[in-house]
């Protein structure tokens, strides 16, 4: 079974791509936080060499504009994969970065349990039937109480909000392990 939440793109047309992919259990969670700058400032850097430098000024902040936004939100996509993926699954972490006509693409793919992925469709019925700005802004009192939430989904408010992003989810069942969902998030911004 699969289902789609908002304007998920199934495949992209662009030729220019970077596909990630690893274990959840391959490191420690606490290993991947200090790390996980790295790796979104990777992704980051790799956008900009398709970007076009002619030395005008305006490239050059368009690039700095779209770095910026690229490593926030590979950033909050990896943390929120790693920190919910079902890693006794076995089943691989994939991040996708696609760069097409100026629109910025990301697709990141991990397991959930069927728990994680109810909640997880609880944050996208709030943030599809909510003002995102009033969202925001209570999200982020209710997470001064509880710093522990993981349904606040703040991350995805923080890319509507500062970066004009879509965001998008497929969820899809796992036919030899039943007890496991595999939720792709595509995020799409503009550069």
């Amino acid at each position: 079974m699969t289902q789609i939440f908002g304007n998920f793109i199934e495949k992209p047309l662009t030729k220019e791509k970077l596909i990630l992919e690893f274990l959840s259990d391959s490191i420690s969670v606490q290993d991947f936080w200090r790390n996980n700058d790295y790796a979104a400032n990777f992704i980051a850097d790799f956008l900009t060499a398709f970007i076009s430098k002619n030395g005008a000024t305006s490239d050059s902040q368009r690039q700095a504009e779209a770095k910026s936004a690229a490593s926030y939100i590979a950033n909050e996509l990896l943390e929120n994969a790693v920190k919910y993926s079902h890693q006794a699954s076995q089943i691989p972490i994939q991040i996708k970065l696609y760069l097409d006509k100026g629109k910025i693409l990301f697709f990141i793919k991990n397991s959930l349990s069927h728990l994680r992925s109810a909640n997880l469709q609880g944050v996208i019925y709030q943030l599809s039937n909510s003002n995102h700005e009033e969202l925001y802004f209570n999200q982020l009192e209710k997470s001064i109480d509880d710093e522990y939430s993981f349904k606040s989904g703040l991350g995805f408010l923080s890319m509507i909000n500062d970066y004009s992003a879509k965001v998008a989810w497929k969820f899809e069942t796992v036919a030899d392990k039943p007890a496991i969902m595999i939720v792709t998030t595509m995020v799409e911004f503009q550069m």
